[in-house]
């Protein structure tokens, strides 16, 4: 029997889409990990194209018929050749892909050395339109401790969980791990899943030594990105939970 495809019947409204297709779509990737080769994950997609005014319509059984082409080879390797794929069985000009995914690095605790596996959210947004387009992110969780509470303050100074949210596109590979330790090594402190009474100690104290607002986390990270020849563009968020007040801290810095 043959079916009706209602997808492609003509559309008179005269009216193009500019992006349609699947969101929230959970599917087991793989990834580059610097240590060990691949890490599987799961990641959170977007997938979309350019809708013509003409069509009703797209496929979206063909989002995933597609992706699942390519999930068992390493993701980044392929997302210029997966949109390509979309653009084409879809019949588009532009070719959208975005994926979140939680990252794993193992880290050892800094006195006790005892291991453990930290998560961080990271991902790529990727369009391919007459070039090829990929934006790599990593959003890492920070100590951030203020240098004005304990300028003024006796004792202690207040201090909290900060999110550093790297956001580059380049020209010569870059590692999220990279991305990760850039966002570590400007904080306060990093964090660790796993930590006993003399890796606390180390944390608190390290801190202290070490008090940065949002401001000198995005700025110190910005020199760095700065002198990396291998990053085109990039932009970075500092946002502190604030411990003290009912809001949050913030400060962005987008490269020209």
């Amino acid at each position: 029997m043959k079916l009706n495809d209602i997808q492609n019947q003509k559309d008179t409204r005269n009216t193009p889409i500019n992006k349609v297709g699947v969101k929230g779509l959970k599917y087991p990737v793989v990834l580059q990990d610097r240590t060990n080769g691949t890490q599987n994950s799961i990641a959170d997609i977007n997938m979309y194209v350019e809708l013509p005014h003409e069509f009703r319509g797209t496929h979206m059984s063909r989002f995933v018929e597609i992706l699942h082409h390519y999930h068992k080879e390493t993701i980044i390797d392929n997302l210029e050749k997966l949109l390509l794929e979309m653009k084409k069985k879809l019949d588009a000009d532009v070719a959208y892909l975005e994926m979140e995914f939680p990252y794993f690095i193992q880290k050892e605790a800094p006195i006790t050395k005892e291991k453990s596996l930290m998560s961080y959210n990271c991902g790529f947004k990727a369009n391919l339109k007459k070039k090829f387009e990929l934006e790599m992110f990593a959003k890492v969780p920070v100590v951030s401790l203020c240098p004005c509470s304990k300028e003024i303050s006796e004792y202690s100074a207040h201090n909290q969980r900060a999110y550093i949210t790297l956001s580059v596109s380049y020209k010569q590979f870059i590692w999220l791990e990279e991305l990760i330790l850039f966002a570590e090594n400007a904080s306060s402190s990093e964090i660790f899943s796993l930590l006993k009474r003399p890796d606390e100690k180390f944390i608190t104290e390290k801190s202290y030594d070490n008090p940065k607002f949002v401001e000198d986390i995005a700025r110190d990270i910005a020199q760095i990105l700065q002198n990396d020849v291998r990053i085109t563009s990039y932009k970075i968020e500092a946002e502190s939970i604030e411990s003290i007040h009912n809001h949050n801290a913030y400060a962005m810095i987008k490269s020209e």
